[in-house]
């Protein structure tokens, strides 16, 4: 693979990054700087869906990071955003404010069903393409002792509708339907067939 032949991430997610790396795409950082406001794209509107949320806010990010780029006089490369949500029924669960926020959302998720979106949008040149993965997640009955511990480790911090999938959460997970690294935070099918349609070869070995 030759030096050149990277893509930009927009995204401070570590799973991100370990699972693009997992289909053999290198990458580099591309994040907010201090005078950006990141924290305003997240902002849900009145009579936002769940799916039409995460797609809006990944364009918002994409277009940031396009800015973002062009004042950094970077690289002439593939742009690759992404934005994870958690729906209970028309119920946005976005990222815990505090510990009781977290308990909050997991005993909505506990003994139930919910979805889980993961939007990607990746531009380069002048193209743009975007996807949006929809997966179905099952959680077992948790006690509030469950849920007590799993907030205390700290995990569900950072993370929508307060678990991580790849983590301690699994013990609770009965059943799931979709992409699980949709769920993860990065669908790896549609990432791959949008790097692919700007011009970017997934899986180059020379």
């Amino acid at each position: 693979m030759s030096a050149t032949d990277f893509i930009y991430l927009a995204s401070q997610s570590p799973r991100r990054r370990e699972l693009l790396t997992q289909i053999g795409v290198a990458h580099e950082l591309l994040l907010p700087t201090p005078d950006e406001d990141a924290e305003s794209l997240e902002v849900v509107l009145e009579g936002d869906t769940p799916a039409a949320y995460v797609q809006r806010v990944t364009a918002l990010k994409l277009i940031a990071a396009r800015t973002r780029l062009a004042r950094a006089s970077g690289q002439n490369r593939p742009i690759l955003c992404a934005d994870t949500t958690v729906a209970l029924g028309d119920s946005i669960l976005g990222k815990p404010a505090d510990a009781e926020d977290a308990k909050r959302m997991l005993r909505a998720l506990a003994g139930g069903t919910h979805l889980v979106f993961t939007a990607v949008a990746v531009a380069w040149g002048d193209k743009t393409v975007q996807a949006c993965s929809e997966s179905v997640v099952t959680f077992s009955a948790m006690s509030e002792d469950d849920i007590t511990a799993y907030v205390a480790s700290g995990e569900p911090m950072g993370k929508a509708g307060a678990y991580g999938v790849q983590g301690r959460a699994a013990a609770f997970i009965a059943r799931i339907e979709g992409s699980y690294s949709g769920i993860m935070g990065l669908p790896l099918f549609e990432t791959a067939q949008a790097l692919r349609e700007v011009g970017f070869a997934c899986n180059k070995t020379s």
